[in-house]
C-alpha cells in the first residue's frame, strides 16, 4: 500500500479487518489467536505490519529495554492493542496511550475481541488524550 496512507485510512482498514476476524471467530479465544488472524488480514491488505514490536523506554539519555511490546504496529504510525477480556477498563486505555507516547504515534486502536458485537469492543485512541 501507499506509504503516505493517513492514520484515518489505516484506522478504516484495521476496523474492517478486525470485523472480518471477529465475524469468523467470534468471542472466547485467546488474544494471541486474534493477533495472529488480524496480522494475517492486515498483511493481506498490503500494509506494512510489525507484530510484537519491542518498545524501549527512553528516560533522559538512558534506553531501558524493559520488555514492552506493541501487539501490532501498522505502517510505523498506527498502534493496535488487542484484548480478549470481559470488558475494557482504564488500565487498558492507559496502556495504549503509553504505547502511543513511547512510539511517537498519533493514533491507535484498542480492540477487545471478547464482545458479542465487534463495534462495542473497539476504541479509537488519540495520543495525548486520557
Amino acid at each position: 500500500m501507499d506509504n503516505n496512507i493517513s492514520e484515518n485510512e489505516i484506522a478504516r482498514v484495521v476496523y474492517e479487518a478486525g470485523y472480518t476476524v471477529h465475524k469468523a471467530l467470534g468471542p472466547g479465544l485467546l488474544e494471541s489467536a486474534y493477533e495472529e488472524c488480524l496480522f494475517y488480514e492486515l498483511s493481506e491488505s498490503g500494509l506494512f505490519i510489525e507484530k510484537q514490536k519491542p518498545m524501549p523506554v527512553i528516560y533522559k539519555k538512558v534506553k531501558l529495554d524493559v520488555g514492552y511490546r506493541l501487539d501490532l504496529l501498522v505502517e510505523k504510525k498506527f498502534v493496535i492493542e488487542i484484548k480478549a477480556v470481559e470488558e475494557l477498563n482504564e488500565i487498558h486505555l492507559a496502556q495504549i496511550l503509553t504505547y502511543l507516547r513511547l512510539s511517537h504515534c498519533k493514533l491507535g486502536m484498542l480492540i477487545n475481541f471478547n464482545t458479542a458485537h465487534f463495534k462495542f469492543g473497539v476504541k479509537r485512541v488519540i495520543n495525548g488524550q486520557l
